[in-house]
């Protein structure tokens, strides 16, 4: 399997579990106090260093750190938009496709050489 698949679907976990270590207590401890809901936070971010942290060791033998740091971003959005619709039941709105527009000009820019082989 391809670096760039693995790391991709490293980074695709971690962020699924560093999603919910980030905002899950919203939901689930809104009125807990907010150090109990960070430690719980912190034991779920944990696992997700544990797939973070090889996903970028593999990807950077493929990638640059900046395109590693573009290809996270464009991961978190992904995750994240589904997570706030379906799980927080937040509305989605027209601000989350003009975002992800951006990210892909990003995506563009950091990934053009890297494409053109220059």
């Amino acid at each position: 399997m391809s670096p760039h698949v693995i790391c991709i679907s490293l980074l695709v976990v971690s962020n699924v579990f560093m999603t919910f270590a980030w905002y899950a207590h919203l939901k689930n401890m809104p009125h807990k106090h907010w150090l109990l809901a960070a430690l719980v936070s912190w034991g779920i971010a944990l696992f997700e260093y544990l797939v973070q942290v090889p996903a970028n060791r593999i990807g950077h033998q493929v990638m640059t750190v900046g395109q590693l740091k573009i290809l996270q971003e464009i991961i978190t959005l992904t995750v994240f938009f589904p997570f706030a619709w379906l799980y927080l039941k937040e509305k989605p709105t027209w601000d989350y496709l003009w975002a992800g527009l951006c990210i892909l000009g990003a995506v563009y820019f950091i990934f053009r050489r890297h494409w053109s082989g220059a």
